[in-house]
């Protein structure tokens, strides 16, 4: 393996929480099983992100994208995420390590939310 996905996330203290991140991940490898991806999780979960990154190396990722599973680029990723990005880059120089942006700013991602709105409120007016 040389090239890895990290979807990273906020994490939460419900461990169901974490069941649309594993979906997601699911059908990445349905899709592109040829692929490494992994989650890992910035609080309350684990792995947290240099868990994830050790276990990664360890069978022979080369290349890491870190992409952001947060709807928009708030305070957690514009301070702590890059203070974590650089750690790890200092602590597996020979990793490439690329930072995604939140996903939830993807377009397609707004368009899905935005469909995925609508046809809640059609459903709802259906149901009134």
């Amino acid at each position: 393996m040389s090239q890895a996905i990290i979807l990273f996330a906020h994490g939460a203290r419900d461990p169901e929480w974490a069941s649309p991140m594993r979906r997601v991940r699911a059908a990445i490898l349905a899709n592109a099983p040829q692929l490494a991806v992994e989650l890992a999780f910035l609080e309350f979960m684990a792995p947290d992100l240099p868990a994830c990154v050790a276990e990664l190396a360890g069978r022979g990722a080369r290349r890491i994208l870190i992409l952001p599973m947060f709807i928009a680029q708030g305070g957690h990723l514009k301070r702590e995420v890059p203070e974590i990005v650089a750690h790890l880059r200092a602590t597996w120089p020979a990793i490439e390590f690329s930072l995604g942006r939140a996903i939830g700013e993807e377009e397609s991602v707004v368009q899905a939310m935005a469909a995925a709105a609508l046809s809640a409120s059609t459903a709802a007016g259906a149901s009134a």
